[in-house]
């Protein structure tokens, strides 16, 4: 159990405060996209230079004892997950395809983390948690910072070596996916597939998947699932059979009509579709936070102690919010976080103290928990000139208990978004030694 000081107050704190270096290298970036994209390179670099709020121009510092307590979490995260007795109450409020039995593990998975006086806070865990691969591509478009010796001699600072992945690791995650469920059987296509796709935030990481599985030898397309139809017990685009799904769908348990077609052709085994409806329901529903927080339950299920205190004090007391403690909520609103159980980037999740009575009562009516409030982290950086504070949280991409890649997202605003002028995507420097 590592032990931490105030948030803010360590080296990481200082650095986050006082640096304002620009580290991102365009030049480097676009040489990095003109290897990976090759002749596509030029209309990739036009869209993210529409989405000017995507990359931000400097890192977030985090404390390595820091670091390594949030790997404590994700691993005692892990260990409850992997447990029968966790599954079987997970499952019990998840929807039916979530039942499904199935081998793949579910790409991407996204661990949130705030920074506290009692150390880091895991604030929520994602499926198809996008990014992962905008993020390799951003750590490895950084010019060094000399500046950052100014403090212990330390110039310049590392990225640790477990926060940057590949595209290698990246492919080897979706060939396991394969391999888990169709053994020796050649992968020989995969469909990204998301509503609308063209018109997503992220559609320039979908091409960059799409060129990286077809410089692999796998056929890969970007599609609405209407493009999609199940027969002769396979799934086609066109006259295409797909393989395998790359979901960044948000309808996470496929349970809506217009998708349809991939529902079946999941239930019936006839596409591997990562991540998949169960994953979701045993990592992302936000009523397993309030599980994971519950020491009754944790007892119950058989955890032991010292997983239960990493994860009691490593994630934000969470409770399903329930109509007879509404005067209650009400009356600890300004000290709570209200998420829909089914939530994702932030929609429809509110913080207590800027909620309307309306707001609260439309709250009680639908499906939430109420989240002990934990502020993000706080980056101070120059932007237009002006000195601005803006705040971060990190994020964990982890596959099979294992983390990839390690990235940051600097924002202003109530909940994490890509709209703040300076903010966006950020690397991660882990600050080595003691606080």
């Amino acid at each position: 159990m590592h032990h931490f000081r105030e948030a803010g107050k360590g080296r990481a704190g200082y650095f986050n405060r006082e640096c304002r270096c620009v580290s991102f290298d365009r030049p480097r970036l676009v040489e990095e996209l003109s290897v990976r994209q090759g002749e596509g390179a030029d209309a990739l670099l036009a869209l993210l230079d529409e989405r000017p709020q995507l990359f931000a121009e400097s890192p977030v510092f985090v404390d390595e004892q820091s670091y390594l307590g949030q790997m404590d979490i994700i691993a005692a995260i892990e260990r409850v997950v992997a447990m029968p007795a966790y599954r079987e109450l997970a499952l019990a409020y998840a929807p039916a395809t979530a039942r499904l039995q199935v081998n793949a593990a579910g790409v991407f998975l996204g661990y949130d983390f705030h920074p506290s006086p009692n150390g880091p806070q895991l604030i929520e865990i994602n499926t198809n948690a996008g990014g992962g691969l905008l993020n390799d591509l951003l750590a490895r478009s950084q010019r060094e910072c000399r500046n950052w010796a100014r403090d212990g001699g330390i110039a310049p600072l590392p990225f640790w070596p477990g926060t940057l992945a590949s595209e290698g690791d990246f492919i080897n995650m979706f060939l396991d996916e394969w391999r888990s469920e169709k053994g020796d059987v050649p992968l020989r296509s995969i469909a990204i597939v998301d509503e609308t796709p063209e018109g997503q935030f992220m559609y320039p990481e979908f091409l960059m998947f799409q060129q990286l599985f077809i410089r692999c030898g796998i056929d890969a397309i970007i599609c609405d699932p209407s493009e999609l139809s199940w027969r002769e017990n396979a799934l086609w685009h066109g006259l295409r059979p797909i393989d395998m799904l790359y979901n960044r769908l948000i309808d996470f348990g496929l349970e809506t009509q217009a998708n349809a077609c991939v529902r079946e052709a999941y239930l019936s085994r006839g596409v591997v579709v990562t991540p998949h409806p169960r994953t979701h329901a045993l990592y992302a529903d936000k009523r397993n936070l309030a599980l994971m927080t519950d020491k009754q339950a944790l007892c119950g299920m058989g955890v032991d102690a010292e997983t239960i205190a990493l994860l009691t004090n490593g994630i934000p007391h969470t409770a399903l919010v329930r109509k007879e403690d509404a005067d209650e909520l009400w009356g600890r609103r300004k000290k709570l976080f209200f998420k829909p159980v089914a939530g994702y980037g932030g929609k429809g999740a509110y913080r207590g103290d800027k909620l309307t009575r309306r707001v609260f009562n439309e709250i009680l009516q639908g499906d939430y928990v109420a989240q002990a409030l934990v502020p993000p982290g706080e980056r101070r950086l120059q932007i237009g000139g002006e000195l601005a504070t803006l705040k971060f949280d990190v994020r964990h991409y982890v596959y099979r208990a294992e983390i990839q890649l390690t990235a940051a997202r600097i924002y202003q605003g109530q909940t994490t978004n890509f709209r703040t002028p300076g903010g966006g995507f950020a690397p991660v420097a882990i600050v080595p030694g003691a606080e």
